[in-house]
């Protein structure tokens, strides 16, 4: 019963999270943007004397709902593919559209309200306040939204609850195992209720039961219509994605 009911808030948490596409009756329906759309994107970096072409010519294309996996060696542009879908760098050359809109051009202060408002981020160290309980945690999130204090409080639970931590709310993240501090900054980034998740080695630091649970986790997010876009060194993570991308030397391909 704690399971399907863990299941039920995910599944509510996450339908908030997708905009309704629906249409007036006998209006022909639109072709929905993506939720990215990468066109010639370059990302030039110079160290010291050197050039690195991070990104070369990515043209990519992830329609919403889709659950992503990113794979390839360390430095071959994983990490700079991730800001660019993230909002937190700029190309070279190239536009990054998010959801319909460009962002690619977009100053600093858009840009902040777009990582902000729109997208959810989990990464390998899961970068939970020590000193705060893991309730205080997810509202922490919400902070930039400027959200009434009592919906910070009410949104905060909600999304505890949909990771199976209602239990756990007033636990310190050093009273936590690690896929519990894991799911905490999964709710944080749910209780903005963003268009995507971006996460970045998120099973990391977890062992092979604890990854699977989290993987799982993230599984159900995606099936109730979030979409999710993961790099991962594992391969096992991986082949559970709907789809499976490689980065090599800043070029973007399909994976088998």
């Amino acid at each position: 019963m704690a399971e399907q009911a863990t299941t039920e808030a995910t599944t509510a948490l996450a339908t908030e999270a997708t905009p309704a596409t629906g249409t007036a009756p006998g209006t022909p329906a639109a072709e929905p943007a993506p939720m990215f759309r990468l066109a010639g994107v370059d990302k030039v970096y110079t160290q010291k004397s050197r050039t690195v072409h991070a990104l070369q010519k990515v043209d990519l294309t992830i329609p919403a709902g889709q659950l992503v996996a990113i794979q390839g060696s360390t430095g071959g542009g994983k990490s700079t593919l991730l800001q660019m879908l993230g909002a937190l760098d700029r190309p070279t050359t190239g536009t990054v559209t998010l959801a319909g809109q460009e962002i690619s051009t977009l100053g600093d202060r858009d840009l902040a309200r777009i990582r902000a408002r729109d997208i959810g981020f989990v990464f390998q160290h899961y970068n939970l306040i020590p000193t705060l309980t893991a309730q205080e945690n997810v509202e922490m999130g919400l902070a930039p939204l400027d959200v009434p204090a009592e919906e910070r409080v009410s949104r905060a639970a909600a999304a505890l609850a949909s990771v199976g931590l209602a239990d756990r709310a007033s636990h310190l993240p050093g009273e936590l195992s690690g896929g519990q501090q894991q799911r905490v900054a999964i709710a944080r980034a749910l209780a903005k209720r963003p268009k995507v998740l971006l996460a970045d080695e998120p099973t990391g630091n977890l062992d092979e039961a604890t990854r699977d649970d989290i993987i799982g986790l993230l599984e159900g997010l995606w099936k109730a219509g979030l979409t999710i876009i993961l790099v991962t060194h594992d391969s096992a993570v991986a082949r559970r994605a709907e789809r499976r991308l490689r980065i090599h030397a800043g070029r973007v391909t399909e994976a088998a």
